[in-house]
């Protein structure tokens, strides 16, 4: 079943990016209409497609995917955008993408747990140590609301946030655990900090009055056709959204290094939690781009992770799934003027998206080190910060959240390599 949906997921990803209905990454999506309408040929879309998502795929979805076994989205969708705007035209194009775009799919499946299974027999076994890359973004993912409060509404009202939090969070530890009908219900400390930090968060976001000079426009009257042929391929695209919904069931895949990391960990209610303060954060960008492009994208505003954290039953996450996402659709004009009248969720959006990044690249980043000392102690961490270093130097960086994951892997490879040459012993 896994290797059927993920097939599935990526044939149709690949055929959505060949027809110009729905891409992931969100830098392609503005470029789509221009080759859509005449104004770009398909060389250069396939170029641009190419230069926007390659390294995205081998320096961050790649890496991330394999600390912690469950596929990052973005290792599977950037890589079917470009090959869906790399297939030809018509007919035969579909046929390529939908070929290729399966195979893909199938291969990273395949070829993940291929990679880690050739690991584990290597003279020394780092896989153990792998886990800890991800420890500190379960302990850390609670802190983005506070910081998206320092950013919209300065440091103060950010640092309350965070107090606030951080007190729930310890009365929840100590209190936080209770009998019910006989059985022993305990909350989870990081799970209702963040709960606590995103109610803060909306409500100063939804008190924020718009501004009465401002000029109004009317994005849905503007872009009506555009919109009417996102909803024309509404069947598609809740198929789409069910396979998602349906592969993130089987903790085959994640939307965010966030929620897989507590995917990982066998926390589903914190990683769908934090997967809706994703989606609440990709309202603006979504609403705002597909009414503008007519395009789509492949995982819709990202709630379709949540039903697929929530739910076990692959199938009746696929129907939930499929739900979600033609619900999304059929909402955008409404969502977009909703935005309209409160501009402070409009601005969170960005300040969610901003946050999330930001803390993730610091968790990750301590989580490589962390990883890498268990491997290596000392060793481990001169690697990694020489890698760190190194690529904010380099012409074409990878992305910081990638430095922690990739950094960890290169010191496990090195180990095997320093242990054959008798130049290294494993740590007691």
């Amino acid at each position: 079943m896994k290797l059927v949906i993920m097939g599935l997921l990526g044939a149709l990803a690949a055929i959505l990016a060949n027809k110009g209905v729905a891409v992931f990454n969100d830098g392609l999506r503005p470029i789509i209409p221009e080759y859509l309408e005449g104004r770009m040929d398909k060389k250069a879309l396939a170029a641009t497609s190419f230069a926007l998502s390659f390294g995205l795929v081998i320096g961050f979805g790649i890496p991330v995917s394999l600390a912690a076994t469950i596929i990052l989205v973005h290792s599977i969708l950037l890589g079917t955008d470009i090959i869906g705007t790399w297939s030809p035209k018509g007919t035969k194009g579909l046929i390529v993408a939908g070929v290729v775009g399966a195979a893909y799919g199938i291969a990273l499946v395949l070829g993940l747990q291929f990679i880690v299974d050739l690991f584990a027999k290597l003279p020394v076994n780092f896989l153990d140590s792998m886990k800890l890359v991800g420890s500190p973004v379960i302990a850390a993912f609670a802190i983005f609301p506070a910081l998206v409060v320092a950013y919209q509404y300065g440091l103060l009202k950010g640092a309350i946030t965070l107090v606030v939090s951080f007190v729930v969070r310890q009365l929840v530890l100590y209190y936080g655990k209770f009998n019910f009908n006989g059985a022993t219900i305990k909350l989870d400390q990081e799970g209702m900090a963040l709960l606590v930090g995103m109610i803060i968060m909306l409500f100063f976001a939804i008190r924020e009055k718009p501004d009465e000079n401002a000029p109004k426009v009317d994005l849905v009257s503007i872009f009506g056709e555009r919109v009417k042929k996102i909803k024309k391929n509404l069947p598609i695209l809740a198929v789409m959204g069910g396979l998602v919904a349906a592969a993130t069931s089987l903790s085959l895949l994640a939307g965010d290094p966030i929620s897989l990391n507590l995917l990982k960990e066998g926390k589903n209610i914190e990683a769908a939690m934090t997967s809706f303060a994703r989606g609440i954060g990709f309202i603006p960008l979504v609403a705002t781009t597909a009414i503008t492009t007519g395009v789509y994208t492949p995982i819709g505003m990202t709630f379709i992770f949540v039903v697929g954290l929530l739910v076990k039953s692959p199938i009746l996450a696929f129907v939930l799934g499929a739900a979600v996402m033609s619900l999304e659709i059929l909402l955008l004009d409404v969502l977009a003027r909703m935005l309209d009248k409160f501009p402070g969720v409009k601005k969170c959006g960005d300040n969610i998206r901003t946050a999330m990044s930001r803390v993730l690249e610091v968790a990750l980043l301590m989580g490589g080190f962390m990883a890498a000392d268990a491997m290596a102690p000392g060793l481990g961490i001169f690697v990694v910060i020489g890698i760190y270093v190194l690529n904010k130097t380099s012409k074409k960086p990878i992305v910081d959240m990638a430095v922690g994951p990739v950094g960890a892997i290169a010191v496990g490879i090195l180990i095997n390599i320093l242990y054959i040459l008798g130049l290294y012993l494993p740590p007691r």
